[in-house]
């Protein structure tokens, strides 16, 4: 436990550091965010601070590698397969890659962890071809990155999510008594959520950018796949601790499918953006979304470890009011 709080207490200092860094230079080279059809934000922003804390990640997961203490599967995948998403990412925040292109690079990170993990989330169903599980996880691994990158349209949301989900699996290895290997980069994670959260938290001095919610996106999806195929977390508890962004971006695309004909097109109609308009607070909604995290799905997710029979029954509890709320505030009460 010793080196999981020296590395947290490191990578947190190393974070803020290098955020104050990043602020000058990008203040000095104009790296902005403007308004636009996705974004609630009035004037220019500082962007793509989340090169610094995708950075201190992949940093540490070559260091923990090269000590012998991380197996040579889990650095290709979140220490090769991070870097890149962040370097699209950062590039994305530059010269805005169009979607297609995206899309695309989503699907190479997608099938590089499948790859390099050699396993697939729905492999436990016998009966389907390797081929279609395999394509089955590859489509999981993308819906993973775009849901974290859809979430991040206000103010400290996205890092405060990184926060309660880096969190949430150090709790779970402890209720379990867990070695695993993992359970260092969960400190990591947690440190750079912390370090980033102190500029992003409403009023936000910078944003995270692509190079800081694809990267957590496809961190977050590939440590889904590890933990379920070495049974470390079960899907029932993964549900829970990702329960807000599950059921946020799925039921928004479900609706806008419904509702709108170009439903692909970018857009500010989830539930939690509407209510920021509404509002006229991004502090309010992700106070309030955090406050879902740690009253509602935190006692749920601890069920599902302590009582593993109950854990279905805890992750349909978990989903189910952020479902509520994004079907009542969400493309309904839209004016995208």
């Amino acid at each position: 436990m010793l080196i999981n709080i020296q590395t947290f207490l490191y990578i947190l200092s190393s974070c803020v550091v290098g955020l104050l860094l990043y602020q000058k230079v990008a203040l000095k080279n104009r790296i902005t965010s403007s308004p636009n059809s996705r974004t609630l934000h009035h004037g220019d922003k500082l962007t793509g601070g989340g090169i610094v804390f995708s950075l201190l990640f992949v940093f540490s997961v070559f260091y923990f590698w090269s000590a012998e203490l991380l197996s040579n599967e889990i650095f290709l995948v979140l220490g090769i397969g991070g870097f890149f998403a962040t370097l699209l990412g950062f590039i994305d925040d530059l010269f805005h890659i169009s979607a297609p292109k995206k899309l695309a690079f989503h699907i190479l990170l997608s099938s590089w962890s499948i790859y390099c993990l050699e396993i697939g989330v729905f492999s436990d169903i016998y009966w389907l071809p390797n081929l279609v599980f395999v394509g089955l996880s590859v489509l999981f691994l993308v819906w993973v990155i775009n849901a974290y990158n859809f979430i991040d349209g206000i103010d400290g949301l996205a890092a405060s999510g990184a926060f309660f989900i880096s969190g949430g699996l150090i709790i779970v290895m402890i209720l379990t008594n867990s070695a695993s290997e993992l359970i260092v980069l969960y400190f990591s994670l947690l440190a750079c959520a912390v370090g980033f959260i102190l500029f992003n938290w409403p009023p936000a001095k910078i944003f995270m950018g692509d190079s800081g919610s694809i990267f957590l996106g496809y961190i977050v999806g590939s440590i889904i796949l590890v933990t379920i195929d070495r049974g470390e977390v079960s899907m029932w508890t993964w549900l829970i601790i990702f329960g807000y962004f599950f059921a946020d971006t799925t039921i928004t695309q479900i609706m806008r499918l419904v509702l709108v004909k170009k439903w692909y097109k970018p857009h500010r109609s989830h539930a939690y953006q509407n209510l920021a308009r509404i509002t006229g607070s991004h502090f309010k909604v992700a106070s309030g979304i955090a406050i879902y995290h740690f009253v509602w799905l935190l006692p749920l997710m601890i069920l599902s470890v302590k009582q593993p029979d109950l854990s279905i029954f805890a992750a349909a509890l978990a989903v189910f009011p952020a479902m509520v709320f994004a079907v009542k505030f969400g493309p309904l009460a839209s004016s995208s």
